[in-house]
């Protein structure tokens, strides 16, 4: 993504939370990590936001966030600065999870940027998906994934 998007200041214009654990995250997880790419899920928020809008979808068929990300989004999720797109009541949320060598077949949902960068250190390769999510009606959506992988 080139050295810009790893300047914090930058990454604030992104919406980055409290914690942030977005690819500019894993700069203290030490020599031999790099993030190999991004994939940001915005276009496909919008479109079904916008069907949601116009009344082709119902708030059953968008806000059905399951129990266990409804409590990770509440007990470990970082605020963001957005309001939730549908019920416009809270502040969405953003959940990690990761995925990789090394670790548990089920994923790991993050927690703190120390627990990422711990991570990034023990597995080879990992791909993090973070999840958007309104603890008040349940939306979420993927917000934006990114590989991390170790320097040869």
């Amino acid at each position: 993504m080139g050295k810009g998007w790893t300047d914090l200041r930058r990454a604030s214009e992104y919406g980055a939370g409290v914690m942030g654990l977005r690819p500019e995250a894993l700069r203290g997880a030490g020599e031999g990590t790099s993030v190999a790419g991004q994939i940001d899920y915005r276009l496909a928020r919008n479109a079904t936001v916008s069907e949601f809008h116009k009344g082709r979808l119902s708030r059953v068929d968008v806000c059905d966030a399951h129990p266990e990300l409804l409590r990770a989004a509440i007990n470990v999720g970082d605020e963001s600065r957005e309001d939730c797109p549908i019920c416009e009541e809270a502040k969405v949320r953003l959940v990690s999870y990761v995925f990789g060598s090394r670790l548990a077949p089920s994923g790991v949902c993050v927690t703190s940027r120390e627990e990422m960068a711990r991570l990034a250190r023990m597995a080879k390769d990992m791909v993090c998906y973070v999840v958007e999510v309104c603890p008040s009606c349940a939306w979420n959506h993927l917000n934006r994934s990114f590989a991390v992988t170790s320097r040869p």
